[in-house]
């Protein structure tokens, strides 16, 4: 597995100044394919809802006149005269690398022997102003393309997989097979473990094994040509059955490959879709907010059947 490091890097792939990694395999033609994958106009969310306070620290202000709020004697006459609109608004605080909100990861996220993706050093990581190189930013422009959910929880007639289950690139293929549908270059991929039926349920793990990608198959989304992978986990089976790396498909994926990590998705209503429709292939849009210099973005992933 430590040699994937090397056979299966994208460093130069796509130039010396590169920070896209994979999405460099969106082209215009692929996000024209993807709007054809809509067949029934039907949309549905990947994403679980940001619980206060478990998620984030929030505080609200609410104001039911604004004409009475502090330092209103300072504003211009027509904000007194107008005394019927009132505001409300929110400061938050949250940290979404984790395991339960649902966020995408570029490639600065990770390090590997004190680089990032394309052989930039850890260094251009400042703790001011953040990350100089391969920030979420590289996705300014949103990550539009087509999405293949994989099940392979429904693969193998289980509601879940247990914790500590890895999936491996026969079960990929198995997917593919049973939903009549192929991954293709500049695919999202999408994994169900079936974690989120648990999660929904109040049964999902709250310990370090969980279900999930094993290292595998890096070289399959490789060949394939993947844009991006997520799951209804924090993507790395754990205990990830490498002494050497705990979190083999986050340190490959990103920092070798500049492969884009969705974590955390809720793919239990997109599942049901997908049966009832007999459609595993949708257009799928995140839009990661711009944060400069961040590791990634909270985001609402949605597909569109």
């Amino acid at each position: 597995m430590l040699g994937y490091f090397s056979a299966l890097s994208n460093w130069g792939r796509w130039g010396e100044d590169d920070e896209r990694g994979t999405l460099n395999h969106i082209t215009d033609a692929v996000r024209l394919a993807a709007a054809r994958a809509v067949r029934h106009g039907r949309s549905v969310s990947c994403a679980w809802e940001v619980a206060v306070p478990e998620d984030m620290e929030r505080s609200t202000t609410s104001c039911p006149c604004a004409a009475d709020m502090p330092g209103a004697e300072h504003m211009p006459a027509a904000f007194h005269a107008d005394r019927r609109w009132g505001f409300s608004h929110e400061r938050l605080g949250l940290l979404f690398h984790g395991n339960t909100i649902t966020h995408v990861d570029s490639p600065c996220h990770l390090f590997w022997d004190g680089a990032m993706y394309n052989g930039r050093p850890h260094s251009l990581v400042d703790a001011t102003t953040g990350s100089a190189w391969a920030a979420v930013t590289a996705a300014a422009d949103g990550i539009v393309t087509r999405g293949v959910l994989l099940d392979v929880a429904r693969v193998r007639d289980v509601p879940w997989l247990e914790p500590g289950q890895g999936v491996f690139p026969e079960d990929l293929e198995e997917a593919e097979r049973r939903q009549g549908v192929r991954v293709r270059p500049g695919d999202a991929v999408l994994l169900r473990t079936g974690h989120g039926c648990a999660r929904h349920g109040g049964t999902g793990s709250g310990g370090i094994e969980q279900a999930g990608w094993h290292a595998s198959c890096l070289p399959w989304l490789r060949q394939r040509e993947v844009a991006l992978i997520g799951a209804d986990t924090p993507q790395d089976v754990q205990p990830s059955g490498y002494d050497d790396v705990l979190m083999p498909v986050h340190a490959v994926g990103l920092v070798a490959m500049g492969l884009w990590l969705l974590d955390n998705c809720d793919l239990e209503r997109c599942a049901r879709t997908a049966a009832e429709l007999a459609q595993w292939d949708f257009h799928l849009s995140l839009a990661p907010v711009r944060f400069a210099g961040t590791s990634g973005s909270p985001v609402n992933p949605i597909a569109t059947f």
